[in-house]
């Protein structure tokens, strides 16, 4: 008896029927065995970072070949409405992934958004060369280092009663930070976190800072500036400092947390 002979009738109709849909204008499309992995990538983002949480899922559905080189995305409706973010910031996120060329529009009846069909290589190899010594379970330890020092460091510099000179301190480094070109930004982002650090009136939490945010930047210099992630964080850099100066840790502790977890979300997505 023949496999056919086994398949279920309705799974069959039913990825049968997807094929005829997702081919119906004659593009390619994702390979239609990944479906389960199509949709499981493509469910809802979780709050708080929807850039770049986009950017992370599209890069894991680009790496892993459920949208292959070649292959067109699914349509902005469909996918804006699955991974529960406005069409607004799905855009933004296509217009980074095409500016770090992974993805390039086509016009005409059977346009959209396709996969290149030769993927960017990496131009930072000492960079990429340190995730991939790393690996996945010691980028999450970095990941995990940082959050326990650095939400630690917000609340306690919240809890601090701060000197006018640390006030000050805080607020002129935000204020560099703000102001910051896209050449100068992680430096001047790197001067904020350790700020944040310094006020916190702990010595040995500014020195464990300052190595993970080293190896942070290793990393972070091995995927490319992207303007709305750079708009983001300083929106979160306001919020944090904001916190802090007005004594509310808990406040100080979960907005360093949402901003960890955005860098986090784009390291995955370009490095894994």
């Amino acid at each position: 008896m023949g496999r056919r002979d086994n398949a279920n009738p309705r799974v069959s109709a039913g990825v049968d029927a997807a094929r005829r849909l997702a081919n119906a204008d004659g593009s390619r499309t994702c390979d239609q065995a990944s479906l389960g992995a199509n949709h499981a990538i493509f469910r809802p983002l979780r709050t708080g970072n929807a850039f770049e949480e986009t950017v992370e899922r599209l890069l894991q559905a680009i790496r892993l070949g459920v949208v292959g080189p070649g292959e067109r995305l699914p349509a902005e409706r469909d996918l804006a409405a699955r991974l529960h973010v406005s069409r607004v910031t799905l855009r933004e996120a296509i217009r980074a992934l095409h500016q770090a060329g992974y993805v390039e529009s086509r016009r005409g009846r059977h346009g959209g958004t396709f996969v290149v069909d030769r993927l960017p290589r990496a131009t930072r190899g000492g960079a990429r060369g340190l995730a991939r010594r790393l690996g996945a379970a010691g980028l999450e330890d970095v990941f995990t280092f940082r959050h326990v020092l650095e939400t630690g460091a917000a609340e306690a510099a919240a809890a601090r009663e701060l000197t006018a000179a640390e006030r000050d301190h805080l607020t002129a480094r935000l204020a560099e930070a703000n102001s910051a070109d896209l050449t100068a930004f992680r430096r001047r982002d790197s001067r904020l976190h350790l700020a944040i650090a310094e006020v916190a009136g702990s010595p040995s939490l500014i020195s464990a800072v300052a190595d993970v945010r080293t190896r942070l930047n290793e990393l972070l210099d091995a995927i490319p500036l992207l303007e709305r992630n750079i708009e983001h964080s300083r929106e979160q850099h306001e919020r944090i400092v904001a916190a802090i100066l007005a004594g509310d840790p808990a406040a100080a502790r979960a907005a360093m947390a949402e901003h960890l977890a955005g860098t986090a979300s784009l390291l995955r997505g370009f490095l894994s």
